[in-house]
C-alpha cells in the first residue's frame, strides 16, 4: 500500500529533525531551512523510482544522509558568510586537486579551480535574491568532498568540448566520450538536472585511485612485486609462490600480508595527499572502487625478467 503525501511530509520531518540532531555542527539550523532540501532528495533519489517506497526506505534514506555536510551546504545556501568562509576553506584543496586532475597544467587549474567557487555561489539569483548556485544540486548522499570532484570533472568536461570545436586533440576526444556517457545516463546534462554524484565522479575517483595505485606498487621491491603477480595472477599457492621465491610457505603468507598493508596504506595516503581525499573517503575507496574500476594490475606488478629467472630450475 503507497503511503499518502501527508505520511511523506511527517515522515521526512521526522527525518530532518534526527538528521539535526546527529550533525556536529547544524549551523543553527531551523528544521523547515533543511526539510524542502530533505524532501527534495527524497522525491528524485527514492520516490521518482519508486512510488510505493515503504516508511522504512524513507527513513534509511534520510539517516544516510551526510549531515554536516548537507547543513554547511544548505547554510551557504541561504546567505551564511561564515558557512561559505568554511566551505572555501575547508575544500580548497579538494578542489584544486581535482581541478590539477583534470586539466593539462597548472595555470589551467587555477582558472578552472576559481570558476567552480562562482558556479557553486551562483552568479545569477532566484526571486527572493538567494544565489543560485550549483550547490543546490547536492543531495546529501555522497561525501561533499566526493560531489566536489564531480563538480570540478562536470565543468572540466563542458569547457573541453567548447574548445574541441578549435582544435581536437586526444584528450578533448577522452572528455567528449566522457561527456557522451553521462548524457547516456541522463539525457539532459544542464545545470538543472545536474546529478554529478553520478554522472563523472566514478569516473575520476577511479583515475585518482588507479594513479595511487600504480604508484604504491612502484614502491613495492622487485621480490614483493613478484609475490603478488604469483599469487594473484598466475593463481600459484602461496607454498608454490614461495618455492619460486626460495622462501617457507609460512614466510611467504606473512610477506603478502605485508605487502597487502603497504599498499593500502600507499594507495590512502596519496589520495589524500596528493588528490585531497579526506582520510574516511580513502579508506572506503579502496575497497569499494578497486572491484569495480579497470585497472591494468598485472602489468604493473610484473616485475623484470632478471628477477623472474631466479626461479628454481628455470
Amino acid at each position: 500500500m503507497s503511503l499518502r503525501s501527508d505520511q511523506i511530509e511527517e515522515l521526512v520531518e521526522q527525518g530532518t529533525t534526527e538528521l539535526l540532531a546527529r550533525a556536529v555542527d547544524a549551523r543553527s539550523l531551523s528544521a523547515s531551512a533543511m526539510t524542502t532540501h530533505i524532501r527534495r532528495a527524497v522525491e528524485k533519489y527514492l520516490l521518482r523510482d519508486d512510488e510505493d517506497a515503504s516508511a522504512d526506505s524513507i527513513s534509511s534514506f534520510i539517516n544516510a544522509l551526510q549531515a554536516d555536510d548537507l547543513c554547511l551546504v544548505v547554510a551557504c545556501e541561504l546567505g551564511d558568510q561564515t558557512a561559505w568562509d568554511d566551505l572555501v576553506e575547508r575544500f580548497s584543496v579538494t578542489v584544486r586537486s581535482a581541478a590539477r586532475s583534470a586539466t593539462s597544467n597548472e595555470d589551467a587549474a587555477e582558472d578552472l579551480a576559481q570558476s567552480i567557487w562562482a558556479e557553486l555561489h551562483g552568479l545569477k539569483r532566484k526571486e527572493d535574491g538567494v544565489p543560485a548556485g550549483k550547490l543546490a544540486y547536492y543531495s546529501g548522499r555522497g561525501s561533499l568532498a566526493g560531489w566536489l570532484r564531480a563538480v570540478v570533472a562536470q565543468l572540466a568536461v563542458d569547457q573541453h568540448r567548447k574548445q574541441a570545436r578549435l582544435v581536437q586533440t586526444e584528450e578533448d576526444s577522452d572528455f567528449d566520450r566522457m561527456s557522451r556517457d553521462s548524457e547516456s545516463r541522463d539525457s539532459k546534462v544542464s545545470s538543472d538536472t545536474l546529478d554529478p554524484e553520478q554522472a563523472v565522479a566514478e569516473k575520476f575517483a577511479a583515475r585518482d585511485l588507479q594513479a595511487a595505485l600504480a604508484e604504491a606498487i612502484e614502491g613495492l621491491s622487485q621480490e614483493d612485486r613478484l609475490l603478488v603477480k604469483l599469487y594473484y595472477f598466475d593463481d600459484l599457492r602461496l607454498r608454490e609462490a614461495g618455492a619460486v621465491l626460495g622462501v617457507h610457505e609460512a614466510t611467504a603468507s606473512r610477506r603478502l600480508t605485508r605487502i597487502q598493508r603497504d599498499l593500502r596504506d600507499g594507495v590512502q595516503r596519496a589520495l589524500v595527499e596528493q588528490h585531497g581525499w579526506t582520510k574516511a573517503e580513502a579508506e572506503q575507496s579502496f575497497a569499494e572502487v578497486a572491484q569495480e574500476m579497470d585497472i591494468e594490475l598485472e602489468s604493473l606488478v610484473t616485475p623484470s625478467a632478471a628477477l623472474n629467472e631466479r626461479a628454481p630450475g628455470a
